[in-house]
């Protein structure tokens, strides 16, 4: 009724001015009809307006307040250098609640909560930290938490955050009393296609393994070594090569304190440094060549000149056709050469010295790192004593038969023989590392000194760390013809090495030293059961690559 009369009254009011084509007033159904239609366009335009109110009001809800901070960054070419500080995850504590920090990690893992919030767990290195990004308002918006969803593991970012002190510990993080709360996530690298393996069950205790309800993937040794970028990332190898580099920093400071001087000597040799064929031969230009074996000619020639106690840290090529768990075709050799006053006895003690520094050392300066390692593969704590244990090669043989070893006075020792040695030894002197003096002589390289009261015997030793050897040495033959004598005893043209013998001739001081095989040390260390573990990139008979 109200239209009606609305209606009524218009068509009253239109009447009055309302005309048609021939100037005549419309009929009232005429009026009637158009001013439906007035009313229509009129509901017509109401409603545009409101769906142009919700069109607007959506729009509104979609515009991104937190486009600039978060997103992928363009590649850094150094373009500019703003001068922002990066913290290192191991500063960051519950001390600093509050500060406002970038850093520059990987993303380990992410865990989506909704669509509002998004948990992460950054690593740099070896130390992990627990992020997390919340919608708000104002700063965070839907858009950047979906982008923080679809960050991909070990894709690097760049985040600005607030360091806050979460609840309760976070246990699975290596920083557990601080995490950080996202405001800015860029992304600066990212990890592209599947990854090789789960960094997670690459970094699991052997035990999971061998549990019954165990539903991971172990990732055996071949497939870690063929994807060795990635494998680097666990956490247990960042701790083995921080290990490795301590061995060597260890190695270089305890010589340094004695007098000794760090040397480089060629890789390219033109003669076999230790003879035999186990020796890769090389084209070098209209001749052959040879990679050094290791840096025994070199060492004693600088003895000879008058640097009277020297040291190296360099690679050492072996063409042995060996698969064994101890024996790579190339690994780092670190090599001691010195002259001594009156007895080779005297590098034996420099020697010993030097290895109760190492081991000493990494107690106490990589007990962190030796504990990560323990917690993937268990290893008994290595025993040493004070002073280094000392036998003589014929009372090992006398030990060995008391024990039902069948072996001859010079016979050499073999891979089982020098484990059951050590076994021996552990049970009656309690250490894993001992000295073995007055090898037999035919057993030895040429340039080795005769031991002068025994016959058979030699002024040479090996040292052994849980049953096998990681050191070979000897007082070496200083006089030009003794050192030829024995090289054709050997079978080994004085020709070939003339420039060596000739060093002698000038007068050379009594010396001696040894080659120690760096990842031995650290693989009988901590018991790794093979020595391509602590090799970056391994090299044997079957493995050039990577």
């Amino acid at each position: 009724m109200a239209e009606n009369a609305t209606i009524a009254e218009v068509t009253k009011k239109v009447e009055e001015v309302v005309l048609d084509e021939h100037g005549q007033p419309l009929s009232k159904n005429a009026l009637k009809k158009l001013e439906k239609e007035k009313l229509k366009k009129e509901r017509a335009e109401k409603d545009a307006l409101a769906r142009a109110a919700q069109a607007a009001a959506k729009a509104s809800a979609t515009v991104d307040y937190s486009k600039d901070f978060y997103g992928k960054q363009a590649i850094n070419q150094s373009a500019d250098r703003p001068g922002r500080k990066h913290e290192r995850l191991t500063d960051i504590s519950a001390s600093r609640a509050g500060e406002k920090v970038w850093i520059r990690a990987r993303v380990q893992t992410s865990r989506p909560t909704g669509n509002k919030m998004c948990f992460f767990q950054f690593r740099q290195s070896s130390a992990t930290i627990q992020g997390l990004v919340v919608f708000d308002e104002t700063t965070i918006s839907k858009q950047m938490i979906k982008f923080a969803q679809n960050i991909t593991s070990e894709s690097i970012v760049l985040v600005e955050g607030i360091i806050a002190k979460p609840l309760e510990p976070v246990k699975s993080c290596t920083v557990q009393d601080a995490e950080i709360t996202i405001s800015q996530l860029f992304v600066t690298s990212e990890a592209q296609g599947r990854l090789p393996f789960n960094l997670e069950d690459a970094s699991r205790p052997e035990a999971d393994f061998e549990r019954e309800d165990a539903q991971f993937s172990k990732v055996n040794l071949h497939t870690r070594l063929e994807n060795r970028v990635f494998d680097f990332r666990t956490i247990t190898n960042q701790a083995i090569f921080r290990v490795q580099a301590g061995v060597c920093k260890l190695f270089r400071d305890f010589l340094d304190s004695k007098g000794f001087m760090e040397i480089h000597t060629p890789k390219i040799i033109g003669a076999a440094s230790e003879g035999g064929a186990n020796v890769f031969k090389v084209k070098y230009f209209d001749t052959d060549a040879y990679l050094a074996q290791s840096p025994q000619f070199y060492k004693q020639m600088v003895v000879c000149g008058d640097f009277e106690r020297v040291y190296e840290v360099g690679s050492v090529f072996r063409a042995e056709n060996s698969f064994t768990h101890r024996h790579m075709t190339e690994f780092m050799g670190l090599d001691m050469e010195m002259a001594f006053e009156e007895h080779y006895h005297e590098i034996l003690d420099v020697f010993d010295e030097l290895f109760v520094y190492i081991f000493k050392g990494l107690e106490e300066q990589y007990a962190a790192e030796l504990e990560i390692v323990h917690r993937q593969y268990p290893f008994e704590k290595f025993q040493y004593l004070p002073k280094t244990l000392r036998l003589e090669y014929k009372d090992a043989v006398a030990l060995l038969r008391e024990n039902g070893v069948e072996m001859g006075d010079f016979d050499d020792l073999s891979t089982e023989i020098e484990r059951k040695l050590g076994q021996l030894v552990k049970e009656k002197y309690h250490t894993d590392f001992f000295m073995l003096d007055k090898f037999p002589l035919a057993v030895r390289p040429f340039y080795t000194m005769p031991d002068p009261k025994n016959p058979g015997y030699s002024n040479s030793y090996d040292f052994f760390m849980r049953g096998e050897e990681i050191l070979s040495g000897a007082q070496r033959i200083h006089d030009a013809e003794l050192l030829i004598e024995r090289a054709k005893e050997h079978e080994v043209d004085p020709e070939s090495v003339k420039h060596y013998v000739d060093a002698f001739r000038m007068g050379a001081p009594p010396h001696g030293g040894g080659g120690i095989g760096l990842e031995r040390v650290i693989f009988f260390y901590m018991n790794l059961g093979n020595i391509r573990r602590v090799s970056l990139f391994p090299r044997d008979p079957k493995r050039l690559f990577p």
